[in-house]
């Protein structure tokens, strides 16, 4: 293993753990003599790295220090790209846009010898879209971002339109569908609304309480709850 290979490695190996890690264990998982470990660690730190600790203590490497993307593996170049093939052609345009930028960028830092595996088209993902939903989902990560309340013109499945207000907290790809989840105001509880089925979405000025991620945790806990409960019901979908 290269140099900045091994230092790229142990890295990763400090981000792992919580805690101080002794020079030993990093010397074990890393393969190499425990003199080595010590070299690499200054080295680590004459780049920049917080690296906090001493022999016979252990060490912590402290949040904000970002190695160049300069020792990506093939496989991780590779499911990279096929991560951005995917997003380009199963999402919306805005992630389609991001994911090209994302490529390009990373492109923009790889050595010369590795710039080909993001084009060398080793995988395919299907065009197979979906119909485009009456919805911007622009709109929909937005209020997510800035957790916003999001009013909703919503088709039910017997074609009858509701006014919804909801507490969008996730977005699913499933196959050709989209979905929102969130906490909807009119149920006073978690639903499950299909994309193809809002007909209009209007941002509000009004933040929902709590914190997203705790939220959708809440929903998750609840959807494996009731598929515990009853295998063969699913969560509503309104």
């Amino acid at each position: 293993m290269s140099k900045s290979n091994r230092l790229f490695e142990l890295m990763q190996m400090l981000r792992r753990h919580n805690g101080p890690v002794p020079g030993s264990d990093l010397a074990r998982e890393a393969g190499v003599s425990l003199r080595t470990i010590y070299r690499d660690l200054a080295t680590l730190q004459a780049m920049g790295a917080d690296i906090e600790g001493e022999p016979g203590f252990g060490y912590v490497l402290k949040p904000g220090f970002l190695l160049p993307p300069l020792m990506f593996s093939q496989e991780e170049l590779h499911a990279l790209t096929l991560g951005a093939q995917w997003v380009g052609r199963q999402t919306d345009d805005g992630l389609a846009f991001a994911a090209q930028n994302l490529i390009a960028k990373i492109g923009a830092v790889l050595p010369t010898e590795l710039r080909h595996l993001l084009t060398d088209n080793a995988f395919h993902v299907g065009r197979n879209r979906p119909e485009t939903p009456a919805v911007d989902l622009g709109i929909v990560r937005q209020a997510m971002r800035e957790q916003f309340k999001l009013q909703i013109a919503y088709r039910d499945p017997k074609g009858d339109e509701t006014l919804r207000v909801i507490w969008p907290i996730m977005l699913g790809f499933i196959e050709s569908k989209r979905f929102v989840a969130g906490w909807c105001e009119l149920r006073e509880d978690f639903r499950t609304f299909r994309a193809d089925r809002i007909e209009g979405a209007e941002l509000l000025e009004q933040r929902y309480p709590g914190r997203r991620r705790d939220l959708a945790k809440r929903w998750r806990a609840q959807v494996a709850e009731e598929a515990a409960r009853s295998p063969s019901v699913a969560k509503p979908v309104d």
